[in-house]
Order: structure tokens, then sequence, then C-alpha cells
């Protein structure tokens, strides 16, 4: 089992910027990949972006396709998510996860996940 715990979440102004980090003990982390979820309240948890367990391949949802970063360094067992040009629409709790079979290309799609973080809040106001 891995544990995660994200940070780096905080009240934005809209066409700002924020960078959130994930750290990741208790598993060997580089084997995973990983995601990015959020959820907004009211609203199901949907994926934001997903990188692969060797950081060649990156996937993102359309809305965030062009705004958004993610990358891992896998020396320091974290993975990133950087945020550009935010919207009050990202509004949201930002979770990552990691998924549960190694070697994997990554995904979106949330049952491939089965450890996820505690959340870090992002606002963006307008």
């Amino acid at each position: 089992q891995v544990q995660l715990v994200e940070s780096g979440g905080g009240l934005v102004q809209a066409g700002g910027s924020l960078r959130l980090s994930c750290a990741a003990s208790g598993r060997t982390f580089s084997s995973y990949a990983m995601g990015w979820f959020r959820q907004a309240p009211g609203k199901e948890r949907e994926s934001v972006a997903a990188i692969s367990w060797s950081g060649l391949s990156k996937l993102y949802v359309d809305s965030v396709k062009g705004r958004f970063t993610i990358s891992r360094d896998n020396a320091k067992n974290t993975v990133y998510l950087e945020m550009n040009s935010l919207k009050p629409e990202d509004t949201a709790v930002y979770y990552c996860a990691a998924e549960s079979r190694p070697y994997t290309s990554g995904s979106l799609f949330s049952a491939n996940f089965h450890s996820w973080g505690q959340g870090t809040q992002v606002t963006v106001s307008s």
C-alpha cells in the first residue's frame, strides 16, 4: 500500500497559477502510474491528468489541456500538477492517486487507482 499526501492548494485569482505536490511513501513509487483528480462541491469526482510510471506518457482531460502539466520526480517520490491560467471552474478539492498495477502507461479511469490522498483545496476567485 502507498500513502499519499497532497500539498500546494490555496486561493488564487483567475488567471493565476498554483503548483500541487503529492508525496508518496510505503511502496515503490517509481513503478506505478499516478493521477490527479478533482471534485467540486455537488459534483462527481473527475479525472484531471495522469502520468505513466516512467513519466514518458501523460494524459489530460480536455478542459485542462494547455493549462495544466503533470510531472513526476521518482527520486523524490513526488508527483506534481502545475496549473496555469486558472479559472473559477477549476475550483475543487484535488486528489492524487496511484494505480493498482505497476508499469502501466497511466489512465484517466479512477477505477484503475486504489490509493488516494486526503486532498488539497484549490479555490479560484473571479
